[in-house]
């Protein structure tokens, strides 16, 4: 692992432990070129994954870029952050074990979606004005009124 400190690429383990999510191994690293010490953190990868975007461009899927999009909508939401890690972690299993190398970015939005609804409704609504690309405040009006539930006709 390559030093970030001063790029020596001879750098030592010191401390190896299950990351709080327990899907990632964090290591405490020491260099010894300049006494620099850091954090990696080591986590399974099924396969390489590919994102189809709309327009047809090809891009590697990237954890990090997923992870900041979710974490964007859930800011200032009484979410405990592991809770929303395994919440990422659950998304890239599920489009690690679908199968297909290549997934359409549409997939990975409906998923996220689906995810976010069952946590915090905010963030739903935080990350499906971005997704659905809302223009005016009629669009969230239209959104929001399709998760309100029908009110019960009266019994008259």
């Amino acid at each position: 692992m390559r030093c970030p400190f001063c790029g020596n690429i001879d750098t030592q383990v010191k401390d190896s432990r299950p990351a709080e999510d327990h899907v990632a191994i964090r290591r405490r690293r020491f260099c010894p070129a300049c006494g620099g010490r850091f954090t990696t953190y080591e986590r399974v990868q099924l396969r390489d994954l590919v994102v189809i975007k709309s327009n047809g461009r090809r891009e590697d899927f990237d954890r990090d870029k997923l992870e900041r999009s979710i974490r964007i909508s859930m800011q200032k939401r009484p979410v405990e952050p592991e809770r929303i890690d395994q919440m990422i972690s659950g998304i890239v299993r599920r489009l690690e074990s679908m199968g297909e190398s290549d997934i359409p970015s549409k997939t990975i939005g409906e998923i996220v979606m689906e995810a976010l609804a069952r946590i915090d409704t905010v963030a739903y609504v935080r990350f499906a004005s971005v997704y659905k690309n809302f223009q005016a405040a009629d669009d969230f009006d239209k959104f929001v009124s399709e998760l309100r539930p029908n009110p019960a006709p009266d019994e008259t």
